[in-house]
């Protein structure tokens, strides 16, 4: 019998696994790809995530970048300078995630790999976790199963609030890549952006579309946009995935269960970013898990309401920003990225110094009196 099952050795459930473990519950997480695994993933992750662990994080840093580079089509280049305590951590998710789930067996968790889970069932007091080799018991369960998950659908969250996006993404070896810049470019895609975030030896290059319902070659956008930058996106192993954008807050709790990660739809609906919301509600759900089992009946709802409280509010105000900044691309480019102070604030937003909440009522109002004619 284990204190907690977490399904999904990932950013969220790595980080539930560590802090429950370090709490001093056994834990077990079960994930059903051979770790390390490739993951596609543009690999942006906030330094503000060190805030929640207390270990270090260098060793699963591939490099950092202290700016960003904004283009409008592959022109009219923006260079906005990250005015931060801390540059943007840049990251490969084989070796991010394998370092965060090494440092959550460090703390005693336990992990299986490969292991499928194919049904889950309650039984008075424990789930049962099914497997095709066996099954194994937990009073408490984490579903860190990401987008494409069936843990949130067995758990009875049937009609969760989600907006659906898409990304195509390529990682492309590149002998002497430009480290320096994390590039976004504006335009190409409807309802979304292409990006270029370097690596040590190479670029990950992605092409994503936000608000869904949008038909899109999405990978001869790429192919296009990847010619700047040397690279023959036809040439490397592309990968398509769908993006579980936050849509609204929701309950994220059930019977001696939660949802962490992309499993509760957390995802930023305007910059896709989708690392340090898994590593936070991982660790609130570890530690609402421990509250739990420690005999606090309102535990797993008072993690509704943190997430709501601690994220949600400020993905309601990033879900604004995005039905402007999309549906009206070109006139959101000049108003909101070519504005100095605009393009500070966002950096410090995805550093973790700035929240949407702090600035994003005087960024609508900018936007919504451009759109009417009135002053920007």
């Amino acid at each position: 019998m284990y204190d907690c099952i977490v399904v999904g050795a990932g950013p969220s459930g790595a980080s539930s696994a560590y802090h429950l473990a370090k709490l001093g519950r056994r834990v077990l997480v079960l994930e059903k790809e051979v770790l390390p695994r490739y993951k596609p993933c543009g690999g942006g992750v906030s330094p503000q995530v060190q805030e929640w662990f207390d270990f270090d994080f260098s060793p699963a840093i591939s490099v950092t970048i202290n700016q960003i580079r904004y283009t409008w089509q592959s022109q009219d280049p923006q260079i906005m300078p990250l005015k931060t305590v801390s540059p943007v951590w840049m990251v490969r998710r084989d070796i991010f995630d394998h370092f965060l789930i090494r440092q959550s067996q460090n703390q005693g968790a336990e992990v299986r790999f490969p292991v499928t889970v194919t049904g889950i069932e309650w039984q008075s007091d424990r789930w049962l976790i099914k497997t095709p080799e066996e099954v194994f018991a937990g009073k408490f369960v984490i579903a860190c199963d990401g987008a494409k998950g069936a843990m949130a659908k067995w758990l009875g969250f049937k009609e969760r609030k989600r907006r659906m996006g898409a990304a195509l993404e390529v990682e492309a070896p590149v002998p002497h890549p430009d480290t320096q810049s994390a590039h976004f470019d504006f335009g190409a895609v409807h309802n979304g952006y292409i990006w270029n975030f370097p690596k040590q030896d190479g670029y990950s290059i992605g092409v994503g579309t936000f608000l869904g319902g949008e038909k899109q070659n999405l990978k001869e956008i790429g192919a296009k946009y990847a010619q700047n930058f040397g690279v023959d996106f036809h040439q490397v192993k592309q990968y398509g995935h769908p993006l579980c954008l936050w849509d609204g807050d929701q309950p994220l709790h059930t019977q001696n269960a939660l949802l962490a990660g992309e499993s509760a739809c957390v995802v930023d609906p305007f910059t896709a970013e989708g690392i340090r919301p898994a590593l936070l509600t991982g660790m609130l759900a570890g530690k609402a898990v421990d509250r739990a089992l420690s005999g606090d009946s309102q535990a797993l709802a008072n993690y509704s309401a943190q997430v709501h409280e601690e994220w949600g509010i400020d993905m309601a105000w990033a879900k604004r920003i995005s039905q402007i900044f999309y549906r009206v691309p070109s006139f959101a480019y000049q108003i909101g990225i070519k504005r100095p102070g605009a393009t500070r604030r966002m950096g410090q937003i995805l550093c973790g110094e700035l929240r949407y909440r702090d600035v994003a009522a005087h960024a609508v109002k900018s936007l919504t009196k451009g759109l009417l004619g009135g002053k920007g």
